[in-house]
């Protein structure tokens, strides 16, 4: 069950990341015609800039839960180099769940703001009046598939088993980089 479950949102996260790169392709290729439109052809350019800075906001916000499943982000670790590996597991452990409180947070919020631009029939203020409710739902679908991935992560660091072999030998190298990382100048691994 736990690993089906694991399995299961992994390929969300996959499918995110295929969708946020989709959509970055999306942008590029309308930034490239409104670019085309308004200094080639001197004609006015009206959706564009709409589009191209909702496909990217999106594809940020439902891309994140693939970047997170593949260690992606940007981090220091000097302090967690520094700890010995169940210490280091506890650490990730609390950096996980902080993540997870952030992004339940999130969610939630963002589900109140959607419900509120759907209610209310906001719109963007420009001549293209697209409704927003259709650009803010990436973000709560984002923040929703990071809530799912940071609960995998747990699992994943709770009980090392749960992780595919593949994630089990990134791990053990990890470590044993950081042992090799302790080492005096000069000595032997």
């Amino acid at each position: 069950m736990s690993r089906r479950f694991i399995r299961s949102i992994e390929a969300l996260s996959r499918l995110g990341g295929v969708s946020a790169v989709f959509l970055l392709i999306i942008a590029m290729v309308v930034m490239c015609q409104m670019i085309l439109m308004r200094y080639l052809f001197r004609a006015p350019t009206i959706w564009q800039t709409e589009v191209v800075v909702f496909a990217a906001t999106a594809a940020i916000f439902i891309g994140a839960p693939y970047v997170l499943m593949k260690k992606g982000h940007v981090g220091v670790d000097v302090i967690e180099l520094m700890l010995s590996p169940p210490n280091r597991r506890r650490m990730q452990c609390l950096g996980a769940v902080l993540g997870l409180t952030f992004c339940l947070l999130m969610s939630v919020a963002s589900g109140i703001y959607v419900h509120e631009a759907w209610e209310g029939g906001w719109t963007t203020p420009t001549i293209a009046a697209i409704p927003l409710w259709i650009p803010a739902t990436p973000m709560l679908v984002g923040f929703g598939l990071l809530c799912l991935q940071y609960v995998v992560e747990l699992m994943k660091l709770i009980c090392p088993e749960l992780a595919t072999p593949q994630q089990q030998n990134a791990a053990t190298e990890k470590d044993e980089t950081t042992l090799h990382s302790h080492q005096n100048l000069g000595e032997a691994p």
